[in-house]
């Protein structure tokens, strides 16, 4: 609850700045308790005290602001400026050592889907930047996961109003297993919408794969 007081004083003292500047610095890896500041602003707009798009617009700014920061540090400055100062960044060897081995496991999407692993995303932006990752494909991952990330905890606030801090701290326990439920769900509605348009390309593909079999074979004989 001091927490909550706390994050209800800043907002009452500097408004929706709180959330550019309080994301930003999250991502530089400074100590913000990013999620409940965006649960809590959502519950502030379903009381109708701050504006719900005006807050999820001061977010995606912040969050966004915050990961190209950090990746252009991570590419400019590369490993030895992290080694040398990342303890003022909170970032330790250990918690490099664990970035490394999430994206060694999920490749690119670990910047969409870290925005969800505590300890995980902070870091994701500087390391996307160490291994010289396009920008182009680190704002792809970067950008949507950041709306999607902003749009999930401040629409909790919003949506269940009174009842937030129960929703978030669920969400907060079983994070990964509803992103990969939600995810899987749509890929399999997707995949039953377009089901006639697969089956005609994958039936064609098999035709033209058995067209080159036999030109193959026919020019074997000859």
């Amino acid at each position: 609850m001091e927490m909550l007081t706390w994050i209800q004083e800043l907002f009452a003292n500097y408004g929706y700045s709180v959330l550019f500047f309080g994301l930003l610095l999250e991502f530089v890896a400074l100590p913000f308790p990013g999620e409940t500041t965006m649960a809590f602003a959502g519950f502030l707009s379903y009381t109708g005290r701050l504006d719900f798009m005006t807050l999820i617009v001061v977010a995606f700014a912040g969050t966004t602001v915050g990961m190209t920061t950090t990746y252009f540090i991570g590419l400019k400055a590369g490993m030895p400026f992290i080694q040398r100062y990342g303890k003022w960044f909170l970032f330790s060897p250990s918690k490099l050592e664990k970035t490394q081995l999430w994206f060694d496991k999920y490749g690119s999407i670990l910047i969409f889907i870290g925005y969800f692993v505590p300890g995980v995303r902070h870091f994701t932006g500087y390391f996307s930047g160490l291994t010289a990752l396009p920008f182009r494909k680190f704002a792809l991952y970067a950008y949507s996961g950041a709306l999607f990330w902003v749009l999930l905890f401040i629409g909790i606030g919003r949506v269940f109003g009174p009842q937030w801090m129960g929703i978030f701290h669920l969400f907060e326990l079983y994070a990964l297993w509803i992103i990969s439920g939600g995810a899987a769900i749509a890929i399999l509605l997707i995949i039953y919408r377009f089901r006639r348009s697969l089956a005609a390309r994958l039936g064609k593909r098999k035709a033209d794969i058995k067209l080159k079999a036999k030109v193959k074979e026919s020019s074997k004989g000859r």
